[in-house]
């Protein structure tokens, strides 16, 4: 029997590519976007996911013991790939643990998937109990050529997708998928429908892009240096001043949750064991929400409850993580750089001061930018005071700079 802790969906990260074509001395997986390699920018959303997931992440066996190295404390498997992706990925099933029973089949080259595709791809396995895709509506003509480069016919986009990644599958059904596939195809749906499998394809996101030219490294270079800039190190060394041309905007957000002890706390995207959880639709991080209300208010684009209902299935359960990555995808997408944000935390338990470092390090690298996190009681008043939930009260500094 599954223990309930145990996670039920696994994730295989490809990254044994040469990456040839991007013509990089390492590596694809391994070549740097503005100080990280492309292989830990592929693995934030997936630890970002709203459900637990064995990670295994399948490299060149030459770079096992670097992999290891950048994935130390996730928790994540490290596997030696094949001479093809197809191998590499059989090598990535033949690593999943018993207990699994939905797999997705992510490019690490694809760095800057949002967190939200991929428990898309997982709803919609179980759903369809078939094979998932994300793919975006092909806008251009696309026309059919001969080997001389001669018109064919042209095509009906209507019908075409351009596929992405993570690809889900049932587990037993994709295992036996590769146990009997004798050519090699171009991605695991194609395989898997080889086997006689339904795929069905989902909405995908833009920023699913793969990183295999120059010019594409160079755009995902883009998009991270827009959620932290080269400017951000003077800002935060004390220079608030304008002098670069940089607008600055402020922006508040509170949020409320009561306990519920029935459920694990989670507070600043950190798990604390032995306390009482908080009520909610996600997993009622309050410090978390805030923060992101906070930004949101900043950049004038509404509230955490417009932008992430309780309607939307997506967000079920869903971690701080999560929403914070949405949030900066949103702020950073409308023109704006994150200075800093604070938070201050108003409840009698848990007490922050013990773990204050770890949820500010942590909270600061899942945004880009100094967080700064404080706690305080309310002396016995109100709902906190009475020990029926906790409060959270933030403020966030941006710079638009467009």
């Amino acid at each position: 029997m599954t223990s309930e802790h145990e996670p039920t969906v696994a994730v295989i990260v490809v990254a044994a590519g040469t990456g040839s074509r991007l013509s990089a001395r390492a590596p694809k997986a391994f070549v740097s976007i503005a100080g990280r390699t492309i292989l830990e920018r592929a693995l934030d959303p997936v630890f970002a996911m709203v459900v637990p997931t064995q990670v295994i992440v399948v490299v060149p066996a030459e770079r096992l013991a670097e992999a290891e190295r950048l994935v130390q404390g996730t928790g994540a498997w490290v596997v030696a790939g094949g001479s093809t992706r197809q191998a590499s990925v059989a090598a990535g099933v033949a690593a999943i643990t018993p207990q699994i029973e939905t797999v997705l089949v992510h490019d690490s080259a694809r760095a800057l998937t949002p967190a939200w595709l991929f428990d898309s791809v997982v709803a919609a396995v179980a759903a369809t109990n078939g094979g998932v895709v994300p793919g975006l509506d092909v806008t251009d003509t696309i026309k059919e050529v001969d080997p001389a480069a001669e018109v064919l016919s042209t095509l009906d986009r209507s019908r075409l997708t351009a596929v992405q990644t993570p690809q889900g599958f049932p587990r037993a059904a994709l295992t036996a998928a590769y146990a009997v596939a004798t050519v090699e195809h171009t991605d695991d749906a194609a395989l898997f429908a080889a086997a006689g499998h339904a795929v069905t394809v989902v909405p995908g996101d833009p920023r699913a892009f793969k990183i295999t030219t120059p010019w594409d490294l160079r755009r995902a270079e883009s998009l991270v240096a827009e959620v932290i800039p080269s400017e951000l190190n003077a800002r935060v060394a004390g220079s608030l001043h304008d002098s670069n041309g940089f607008g600055m905007r402020t922006g508040i957000g509170v949020d409320v949750h009561a306990y519920d002890d029935a459920r694990p706390l989670w507070l600043g995207d950190v798990y604390w064991p032995d306390e009482v959880g908080l009520a909610g639709h996600s997993d009622g991080d309050a410090v978390c929400h805030a923060l992101c209300d906070a930004l949101l208010s900043a950049a004038g684009l509404g509230d955490i409850g417009g932008r992430f209902g309780t309607s939307d299935p997506r967000f079920d359960g869903a971690h701080g993580a999560v929403f914070i990555r949405e949030t900066i995808a949103l702020v950073t997408g409308a023109g704006f750089t994150i200075g800093n944000i604070a938070v201050q935390l108003v409840a009698d338990h848990p007490k922050l001061a013990e773990r204050r470092m770890e949820v500010e390090n942590h909270l600061t690298d899942l945004v880009g930018a100094p967080v700064s996190v404080s706690a305080t009681t309310s002396d016995g008043l109100g709902f906190t005071g009475k020990g029926e939930g906790v409060a959270a009260i933030a403020t966030a500094l941006i710079h638009h700079h467009r």
